[in-house]
Formats: structure tokens, C-alpha cells, sequence
């Protein structure tokens, strides 16, 4: 018998056939019966359902809450006001990323939701925890339960289900405060898949009749529930990064494209002296998106070589591509051919199969 931790959802995973795997110590659907691909072009023409529950939420409050999420954090999180969201990264003092996550503003200055990836919620808290300026820091991620809803109709859907609520009164990364069936939620404008969609994070309590009223709503505009499966391969088209994949604790955030949320000129904060000193020396390493040339799809750790036969990068992320019907990929390579246009030879099965660095994201953010 699985050990994994179940979501309050698990029994509607398998009531609608879902397909459970182990993933970061729960046990989660990995596609349902209508597949990955039927999933995939759902959520980029229609809508769909993910069960998120298993990401980690702590919550920072009181007097220093401020202080202490802007000394983890690279954003400049001063500059959120009430009801305001950021991506954002935990650096530590080398410079590597601890993890990304969004820093959720519920009360300016005193109250902050940090919503961290599943498989770095403990690691995550002790980092926290160790490195608190005064703050409060409790971890909730027991208490709430998290239903992404994404795709074209997610507007309309969620809509149906909060009567009032208008989707156009909230910007990308903001968020309502509110309650559904008496229980306290939140819904933000986040996601993870390039489309329009809301991230509702809800009392375990009533996760259960959530998921069921945005079924039962959505039958007249295509909804189907989304498993891990095209989370990734949605994610992927995007060049979203991923923990374990395109970041990690030695990661510097420039190496991955993310120095756009290191803030250093307007805070201070944990691995910025190790950052700043990277960015004086140049990096080894710049992360692309990439196409597959031959037949072949790329996997993680595939070694990537120069038509001389020169190791010059590796893959962190691949996969064909359900809406392009391309093989495509995530690496990380030598500076000097990271250039779009780029064409280099990825090793699979032992071949030296050609691809080519595209302009990402693969797909057009609707």
C-alpha cells in the first residue's frame, strides 16, 4: 500500500479514472482516461482542472513580516500592495535557488502567503524558519487545498461558480480574497500554462464541493480535470521552469533566465553578494529552448555536442510537443551558442541526433 500523502481530492481523481502516480510524496493523477494530448489541447482551446494541493503555502505575518520576506526573497516585494502577487525565488548565500515560488500579499506589510513547489515545502520552511528576521512563519499547507483553472473558458467557468465575481476586475498576479460555501479562499490570476486561468486556494473542507460546482459548471465549455502529465508538457511549451530540472541549489537565477526577478539594486537579500559577483565574472551556462531538427525526442540529462564533437551543454526539460507536433526542449548550454539559430547535436540512444535554439516560448501566450 502507497505511503504517499493523499490530496482532499484524491477519491474525485478516482471516481473520474485518474490514473495516480507518486509524485513528491503524494499520490497524484498523472493523466485521465481521455490522455495526455486530449488534456493538453483542452486546457490551450477550452478549459481545464488541476489539483495542486500538494504544493506547500506558509503563511509570514506581524510587525517584521515585511522585512522578513524581503531578506528571503529576490523580488522587490515593498512594492506590493494589497492583493498583489509576485513570482520570486529563496537564493541562498551562494547564489543558488533554493526554490521559486509567489509571494502572495493578503495584508501590506504584515501579511504575506508563500506558495512553495511540493517537493521543497520542508526544505523550504526550514530555510525560512532559519533565516526569519522577527516574523510569524506558520506552515498552512495541511490546512488549504489548491484548484488551478486554465484555458480560455477559465474566466467564464470560475465566473459561474463565485456569482458577482468579475474576472476582468483583477490583473495578471492579483487576487480576491473571498469565501465559497462559508469557506475563506483566494482567488489569484496565476497559473502555470500560458493561458488565462486562476489559481483558488480553499479550506480542505470544501476543496471536495469546489472541484465538483467547477465540473458541474463547466460541462457547457468543455472543462476536463488535467492531470501531471500535460501540466508539464503545457509548462514545458512555455518555458516555465521547473525545480529539479531547469533550477536548483546551484543554480544561479541569470543562468536560468530569471534575473528579471532579482531585484539587487533596490534590496538586500540572501545571495545577492554570490549573485552580483557571478553576473561581474559571466556565467558558463545560459538556458534555451530548443527544436529537434532529426526524428528524436529529448529527454533530461541528454548530453547536447557541437558538430566537432564537443560536450557543450545537457537537456533539462523535453517532450514532442502536443500543439506544435514538434519535438522540442529545454538546455542548458555554453553561452556561445545561445544564440537563436544556434544548431548543435543532441546525443539520444547514443546518436548525434541535430537541433536548433528557437525563440521560446515555443507556443504564443494567449
Amino acid at each position: 500500500m502507497s505511503s504517499d500523502n493523499k490530496t482532499a481530492l484524491y477519491q474525485e481523481h478516482l471516481s473520474l479514472g485518474g490514473k495516480m502516480v507518486s509524485f513528491a510524496g503524494w499520490s497524484m493523477p498523472v493523466e485521465y482516461p481521455s490522455g495526455l494530448r486530449v488534456e493538453h489541447a483542452n486546457v490551450r482551446s477550452k478549459v481545464g482542472l488541476f489539483d495542486v494541493s500538494h504544493m506547500g503555502e506558509f503563511r509570514v505575518q506581524g510587525p517584521e513580516a515585511l522585512k522578513t520576506v524581503e531578506h528571503l526573497t529576490t523580488n522587490f516585494v515593498a512594492g506590493l500592495e494589497k492583493n498583489q502577487a509576485q513570482y520570486s525565488l529563496l537564493c541562498n548565500e551562494q547564489g543558488g535557488v533554493v526554490d521559486d515560488l509567489i509571494v502572495y500579499c493578503l495584508e501590506e506589510g504584515t501579511d504575506y502567503l508563500l506558495c512553495v513547489n511540493a517537493s521543497n515545502r520542508h526544505k523550504d520552511f526550514e530555510w525560512v524558519v532559519k533565516n526569519n528576521l522577527g516574523a510569524e512563519i506558520s506552515d498552512i499547507s495541511d490546512l488549504w487545498s489548491q484548484i488551478a483553472v486554465q484555458g480560455p473558458n477559465a474566466y467564464e467557468l470560475v465566473e459561474k461558480v463565485y456569482p458577482g465575481f468579475q474576472s476582468s476586475s483583477l490583473k495578471n498576479f492579483e487576487l480576491l480574497q473571498t469565501s465559497f460555501e462559508g469557506s475563506s479562499c483566494i482567488i489569484a490570476k496565476t497559473g502555470y500554462t500560458g493561458e488565462a486561468g486562476f489559481e483558488i486556494f480553499i479550506e480542505n473542507e470544501k476543496a471536495v464541493q469546489l472541484w465538483q460546482a467547477l465540473l458541474e459548471k463547466g460541462q457547457g465549455l468543455g472543462v476536463l480535470p488535467i492531470g501531471l502529465g500535460a501540466r508539464d508538457s503545457l509548462r514545458t511549451e512555455m518555458k516555465y521552469s521547473l525545480y529539479g530540472h531547469e533550477i536548483d541549489d546551484t543554480t544561479l537565477p541569470h543562468e536560468a533566465g530569471l534575473n528579471w526577478v532579482v531585484k539587487a539594486t533596490k534590496k538586500d537579500f540572501i545571495g545577492k553578494a554570490a549573485i552580483l559577483e557571478a553576473k561581474e565574472l559571466g556565467f558558463s551556462k545560459k538556458l534555451v529552448g530548443f527544436k529537434m531538427k532529426g526524428r528524436g525526442i529529448p529527454r533530461q540529462s541528454y548530453l547536447l555536442f557541437s558538430f566537432d564533437n564537443q560536450e557543450i551543454g545537457w537537456v533539462t526539460s523535453g517532450t514532442m510537443s502536443p500543439t506544435l507536433n514538434e519535438a522540442i526542449g529545454i538546455a542548458y548550454i555554453k553561452p556561445e551558442f545561445a544564440p537563436v539559430g544556434s544548431e548543435f547535436n543532441v546525443q539520444i540512444r547514443g546518436k548525434n541526433i541535430a537541433a536548433e535554439v528557437v525563440k521560446t516560448p515555443f507556443v504564443n501566450q494567449k
